[in-house]
């Protein structure tokens, strides 16, 4: 059965439960409030919670086994807004919060995490199960499952789309799996995050609150580079985008954009409230002397690109779940929804007292809205006159990876992302190489060997590629010529080659920028570009053979990270092989 006709049969099938569904929180809570009557900067920047994955005795560090819940419970983003319903990460409801308690763990020492579903028998934002959605039976309880973003892991604990579970693990998912995921922490030191990755609900359950930091610390690597750290001078950022209604409800528009065929689905979820790990443009105040900061882009489809008002620059040394070769300075940094930024910000070079953290992003990236007054700005740092002696440094050396080495690559492949639309030319759905999860899977890597990846993207949108398990560096982006004479024959026949892309790869080069040439898990895929990308389904920092078997069902996944996107459905399935 085609696509459309799929959805079409879903549409009916559960047009009756979608006429509830949708009439939520978000049509009961009074009108979207005025994002400009909060006054800004007036709440300190939380420090989130930590909970070590480890523990100590007798002098001998040890593996943790860790009870993490999901819970309903009210937040506060802003003095002046209402308590939010919520969806957090905690290790109990009293102590559960928005962004969820950073996870700090060990290399080499294994992490054992059962995570705990309480939440209620009904989301508290709107559903569309015209969508490809994870749905129990009997139709009551919030289906979860978690993915830990950049984690290297056997695939039973990856968090497979469909491996979801409801509360106290009644009703489960048709890959689930185990109670209890096991990360070995045996990949390169560096920043990941865990969050929820439910089939259709991802872009509700993170809007709800579930998400979280994973800081896989490496004291005999890292140390040596003195750069700042403990809890005051090194501090994870979750920045994300949301909407609030005058009662403090989470605001998500209950009615799609093509409404006969998706009740619900909207292409791209944006807010004009900007929040920092769970404050609404919070304040910071700041010694004169360096910080460390792990900014993670948590937005839906935001992308961020930021900059200090006061032309403060940051000092690049890792991106994503990796360090780079020797640290990059610049003036601004572009991050896709789910990138992350591992900056260092020295304060002492402010000539001002205060420095604004500011956002000058399109939305949706990179041909969208202009910024405006409200989403413009993200935090404000308050900067102390006295300057002081600095023990932190950032030395002229990071930590080397191996380079991207072509010889090795054992493969080519070709990944097409697809955007389809309606009648009234308003997207319905979007595929990679035109297909859905469930098609059969064409991916098949090897374990230990490396690939190159021609992401070729026919679509107005810059999309986040995202791939679970592997790690890459971006090679080229080349611009397509005669676009819409390749994109018509992709249309019909989903073949590059036949298509002749190398005929059409042949326009303007883009340069990778210096910051983003390390070992990646997400990078942006310009529109009417093809980006070559060289993966790798191996460990980049040692020689080592991954500790699990990586060819275990359910396997992994790999998509557009912007949510909306990837519940609808641009995801593919990623099995390796022996």
């Amino acid at each position: 059965m085609a696509l459309m006709e799929r959805i079409l049969v879903l549409h009916l099938m559960f047009f009756a439960l979608s006429r509830v569904v949708v009439h939520s929180a978000a049509t009961t809570g009074g009108g979207i409030i005025n994002p400009l009557k909060l006054e800004m900067f007036v709440d300190e920047l939380p420090d989130m919670p930590k909970i070590k994955g480890y523990y100590a005795a007798n002098g001998v560090v040890k593996p943790k086994k860790l009870e993490i819940g999901m819970f309903e419970k009210k937040w506060k983003f802003h003095r002046d807004l209402p308590p939010t319903p919520v969806f957090a990460f905690g290790t109990s409801s009293l102590t559960a919060s928005v962004p969820g308690p950073t996870i700090e763990a060990l290399h080499g020492i294994d992490t054992y995490v059962t995570w705990q579903n309480h939440l209620p028998p009904n989301h508290i934002l709107p559903i569309d199960p015209t969508i490809p959605t994870a749905m129990p039976s009997n139709k009551k309880g919030v289906p979860t499952v978690v993915h830990l973003h950049g984690g290297i892991d056997e695939p039973e604990s990856d968090g497979y789309a469909k491996s979801w579970f409801t509360a106290g693990f009644e009703e489960k998912g048709p890959t689930w799996t185990n109670e209890t995921y096991h990360y070995h922490n045996m990949q390169q030191p560096g920043n990941t995050w865990y969050h929820d990755h439910t089939m259709g609900l991802t872009r509700v359950n993170l809007l709800a609150g579930l998400i979280g930091a994973y800081i896989l610390r490496h004291p005999d690597v890292e140390a040596p580079l003195r750069l700042p750290s403990g809890d005051v001078f090194d501090r994870p950022l979750f920045v994300f985008d949301r909407n609030f209604l005058t009662n403090g409800s989470i605001y998500m528009n209950s009615t799609g954009n093509n409404p006969s065929i998706h009740p619900q689905w909207q292409p791209e979820y944006f807010g004009d409230v900007i929040v920092v790990n769970g404050k609404a443009w919070p304040r910071m105040t700041v010694r004169r002397r360096k910080y460390r900061f792990r900014i993670i882009n948590a937005s839906n489809a935001r992308f961020f690109r930021f900059f200090f008002t006061n032309g403060l620059r940051f000092i690049h040394v890792g991106s994503d779940s990796a360090y780079l070769g020797k640290p990059v300075v610049t003036n601004d940094t572009v991050l896709a929804p789910a990138e992350i930024a591992d900056v260092v910000i020295d304060f002492s070079e402010s000539t001002s007292d205060v420095a604004i953290l500011a956002n000058d992003a399109p939305y949706p990236y990179p041909a969208g809205n202009p910024v405006n007054d409200a989403n413009g700005k993200v935090m404000k740092f308050i900067i102390l006159k006295n300057r002081e002696t600095d023990p932190w440094r950032v030395p002229e050396k990071l930590i080397e990876y191996p380079s991207a080495d072509l010889s090795a690559a054992s493969t080519t492949r070709y990944i097409a992302m697809y955007e389809y639309t309606s009648n009234t030319g308003k997207p319905t759905h979007l595929l990679i190489n035109a297909k859905t999860l469930e098609d059969p899977v064409t991916e098949t890597p090897k374990v230990g060997t490396s690939e190159v990846w021609e992401v070729i993207n026919l679509t107005g949108d810059n999309h986040p590629l995202h791939i679970h398990l592997g790690l890459f560096k971006t090679l080229d982006q080349t611009e397509l010529v005669n676009l819409d004479e390749f994109t018509a024959c992709m249309n019909k026949i989903n073949d590059a080659i036949k298509c002749n892309l190398s005929k059409h790869a042949r326009g303007k080069k883009l340069a990778v920028p210096v910051h983003e040439q390390g070992w990646k898990n997400v990078y942006k895929i310009t529109p009417g570009y093809v980006t070559r990308i060289l993966v790798r389904f191996s460990y980049v920092h040692a020689n080592a053979s991954y500790p699990f078997d990586a060819t275990a069902e359910p396997g992994y996944v790999y998509h557009c990270h912007i949510l909306d996107h990837e519940d609808n459905i641009m995801m593919r399935p990623l099995k390796l092989i022996k």
